[in-house]
C-alpha cells in the first residue's frame, strides 16, 4: 500500500488522495466506536454520553446501576484504544512520507 524505500515518492495529488483514504478509515473507526457507545447507553442520552467518553471528557450524567458503570468503564478503555488507533491511521501517510524522504535513493530522483 505504501511505497518502498527504493521507490519514488508519490506526487502531491496522489499523496492527498492517500491521506483522504486514511482519514476515511479513521472516520469509519470513530463511527463504529460511537455506535457501540450509543447501543450501550439509554436512548435519550446515548449519543451525548458516547461522544463525551470517546472524546475523553467522560459521561455527562450520573450513571445509575452496576451494569451502566461497568459498561462506561469498559467503553472508556475501548475509546482510549480507538483514539490511539485513529491517530495512528491519520498520521501514517504523513510519517511514512517524512521517513521515506530520508531513505529515498538519490539515483531514483
Amino acid at each position: 500500500m505504501l511505497e518502498k524505500k527504493h521507490e519514488r515518492l508519490l506526487p502531491a495529488r496522489q499523496f492527498a488522495w492517500r491521506v483522504a483514504g486514511f482519514a476515511g478509515v479513521a472516520g469509519l473507526l470513530i463511527v463504529f466506536a460511537l455506535g457501540i457507545g450509543i447501543a450501550g447507553f439509554s436512548l435519550i442520552d446515548s449519543l451525548l454520553n458516547a461522544s463525551m467518553i470517546l472524546g475523553g471528557m467522560g459521561p455527562v450524567g450520573e450513571l445509575h446501576g452496576r451494569a451502566a458503570k461497568l459498561f462506561a468503564s469498559a467503553y472508556a478503555l475501548f475509546s482510549g484504544v480507538v483514539f490511539i488507533t485513529v491517530a495512528g491511521v491519520l498520521f501514517t501517510p504523513l510519517i511514512h512520507r517524512i521517513l521515506h524522504i530520508f531513505h529515498v535513493d538519490e539515483s531514483s530522483k
